[in-house]
């Protein structure tokens, strides 16, 4: 009998173990999504910020893009989410387009794409 009831002693103990670690690991990525979307929060207040003041300093407009785009490939290799991959997608794709906006020579760009995407991510990642 001593030896089955450490069998499965062993076998419970190894159970646990596996969804401790498991859920250890999605916690891990619930908080890395929280703090990128954190981090995006920010961004896009200052690319806000940046579009108000763009006539004073145009320099603002893309660095704060480029703040966006490297949250965004902070947050892209820590999700297997469908609707956080989409709404990454989304913010990536309202970046460029106000990219290409301040290129082609607007100095308030529309950054309502931007903004909608960045609230999306938030509402993912709220745990």
């Amino acid at each position: 009998m001593r030896p089955r009831r450490t069998a499965a002693l062993a076998a419970a103990t190894a159970v646990l173990a596996l969804t401790a670690a498991t859920g250890c690991g999605a916690l891990d990525k619930a908080m890395d999504c929280v703090q990128a979307a954190d981090a995006i929060a920010t961004s896009v207040d200052k690319l806000g910020r940046a579009v108000s003041t763009a006539t004073d300093d145009p320099t603002r407009l893309n660095e704060s893009l480029d703040e966006i785009d490297r949250e965004l490939d902070s947050l892209k290799g820590k999700t297997d989410n469908a609707d956080l991959s989409k709404a990454v997608d989304d913010l990536g794709k309202g970046v460029e387009s106000v990219r290409t906006a301040v290129r082609d020579g607007d100095a308030t760009p529309d950054i309502k794409p931007v903004t909608d995407a960045a609230t999306e991510i938030g509402k993912v990642c709220t745990p």
